[in-house]
């Protein structure tokens, strides 16, 4: 099986929202034959023909040479669930104000963050398709949550609350290549979170966003605003928290990723020994699902 088809199966099974179990499950083959795909192993024609099947598409799609880019309303497992995510971060302005949606009851912060954290669990699990269901009520309920606690300590922590939901939304439409709302959803996040003074939530923002300007071949751009991000949030004590080492390392592989790829490689071996400085203080594997 060749690197090229194996690449393709995994594009157009993540263009379809789905899991390699729930792809799986479509085809009715074993999980493991779809991660054998995707690998690229060896596989017989009719379990080829098996998963295009699965994934609408045609076998011959997932031979050709590069698979295409996931847009086009005819061909978008959840295009309804995309349409709602654009109403929620690109909503329509026209010569009147439409009225602000009254909120009933005072949010639940607590179970909001449970529910954002559930999603993000379900992203890195693959499962983008349930994902994409969930971001437009999330989203929804930050922007009530944000309304309703217009000032104080409660206003400061919904305004957290929402930039995290809007990374997330960024991060699985960068993933998928819509790649004009991610930047509106990574932009509000990182704007929200500067706001509310967290600069470690922005400085994950900035994360989100170096991944898609380089997705969009914008190197010099994600370089730069890694490496301004860098020195904004750089630990200036020893034995800063690991979530402060983590956000300034992440940074600084964006800033290498962008730099090598920009054919940059002195700068990029910099940024590499800046992230094992961090990696360094850290000490051990660290990850936060509410950081990037």
């Amino acid at each position: 099986m060749t690197t090229e088809l194996a690449d393709n199966v995994r594009k157009y099974r993540r263009r379809a929202g789905m899991s390699q179990e729930e792809l799986a499950h479509a085809a009715g083959v074993s999980p493991g034959t779809v991660r054998k795909a995707e690998q690229g192993g060896t596989i017989r024609m009719e379990t080829l023909h098996t998963l295009a099947r699965a994934l609408g598409v045609t076998t011959a799609a997932l031979m050709a040479s590069d698979a295409p880019e996931p847009v086009g309303r005819a061909e978008e497992p959840n295009r309804v669930n995309l349409i709602q995510l654009r109403a929620a971060l690109t909503p329509a302005v026209g010569l009147v104000d439409q009225d602000a949606e009254a909120v009933a009851e005072e949010p639940n912060l607590r179970i909001f963050r449970r529910t954002l954290q559930d999603a993000r669990v379900l992203y890195f699990s693959d499962s983008y398709k349930s994902v994409a269901a969930q971001l437009p009520g999330l989203l929804r309920d930050a922007a009530q949550a944000v309304a309703y606690y217009d000032s104080g300590d409660e206003h400061r922590q919904a305004l957290l609350a929402r930039a995290e939901a809007l990374r997330l939304a960024g991060t699985y439409l960068t993933q998928v290549r819509q790649y004009d709302i991610a930047y509106a959803a990574v932009r509000g996040a990182i704007m929200d979170a500067r706001q509310a003074g967290g600069m470690l939530a922005a400085g994950s923002g900035v994360g989100c966003m170096c991944w898609l300007l380089v997705r969009q071949g914008r190197l010099d751009e994600a370089e730069q605003v890694a490496a301004r991000s860098m020195d904004a949030v750089e630990p200036k004590i020893t034995g800063a928290e690991p979530d402060h080492y983590a956000v300034w390392g992440g940074l600084a592989m964006e800033a290498a990723a962008a730099a090598a790829r920009n054919n940059r490689p002195d700068e990029a071996k910099e940024y590499r020994q800046a992230a094992r400085v961090a990696a360094t203080a850290v000490g051990t594997a660290h990850r936060n699902v509410s950081r990037h």
